[in-house]
């Protein structure tokens, strides 16, 4: 079993606590950049405003391509399950964080 340890990632401008096994840190290091720009890009071009709605727009539209993919013989179905999670656990924490805000 790996042993979990706390990891600081930025998302939006806004510092995030993660739980996070050392093995999986690099993952979770592209999930934040790939979410960071989507976030961005839909800030960018639409009139969403606030973390929080960006956020479940963010999830939404790659849910959206996760879910359009078709299953070939060199995708791995696995680590995107893997990455999903790790991904849901980020926008879980940074739902957290909004949470104390109001």
């Amino acid at each position: 079993m790996s042993e979990s340890r706390s990891l600081q990632v930025s998302i939006m401008g806004r510092d995030y606590r993660v739980a996070c096994a050392e093995q999986e840190e690099s993952g979770l290091l592209e999930a934040v950049d790939y979410l960071n720009a989507k976030m961005a890009d839909l800030r960018d071009r639409s009139k969403v405003v606030g973390t929080e709605r960006l956020a479940v727009m963010a999830a939404l539209n790659i849910a959206h391509e996760f879910l359009s993919m078709k299953v070939g013989g060199s995708f791995d179905i696995a680590e995107t399950k893997r990455r999903i999670k790790r991904m849901e656990t980020t926008i879980d924490q940074a739902m957290a964080e909004q949470s104390k805000l109001f």
